[in-house]
């Protein structure tokens, strides 16, 4: 049985009203983690503004991309938390590369969540100058994904 969407509310308005960065909880089989702060680095600025509280499965241990100062243009970074895929098939060719051009609308990568592919889609027309995310890696919410130039 799932956790309780009202309980989930309750625990984020916990996290906000208190001073803990982080409140984990197991109910049965199913877990969940909330931190107050992004793992986002403070040196990139993001197209989204960052939420007080942040909700990701606690078994998901997101790794943390080290994103260069130097980095110019706009970051565009993952909407959720998941696994970063770079085609949208395993023997696929990467849907974007470094140098190429985008549209704003196309899709850019796959973001696997809770069993469920999300396309995710370009914020903005430009050219790929970046990637920070590697097929397969885990990503977090807000965790920059491309630099679009």
């Amino acid at each position: 049985m799932a956790m309780d969407l009202r309980k989930i509310k309750k625990l984020i308005e916990l996290v906000q009203e208190s001073d803990i960065a982080e409140l984990a909880i197991t109910e049965g089989e199913e877990s969940i983690r909330i931190t107050r702060y992004s793992p986002m680095p403070a040196n990139v600025q993001s197209s989204q503004t960052p939420a007080t509280a942040r909700v990701a499965p606690l078994n998901t241990q997101a790794k943390q991309t080290a994103v260069s100062p130097s980095a110019e243009g706009f970051v565009q970074v993952s909407p959720m938390v998941g696994t970063f895929y770079a085609a949208a098939e395993l023997d696929d060719v990467p849907l974007v590369k470094v140098g190429q051009k985008v549209s704003q609308g196309e899709v850019v990568c796959i973001i696997e969540a809770m069993r469920m592919m999300n396309p995710i889609q370009a914020e903005r027309d430009g050219v790929i100058s970046a990637i920070w995310a590697k097929d397969g890696d885990e990503v977090a919410f807000d965790q920059p994904l491309f630099t679009l130039i």
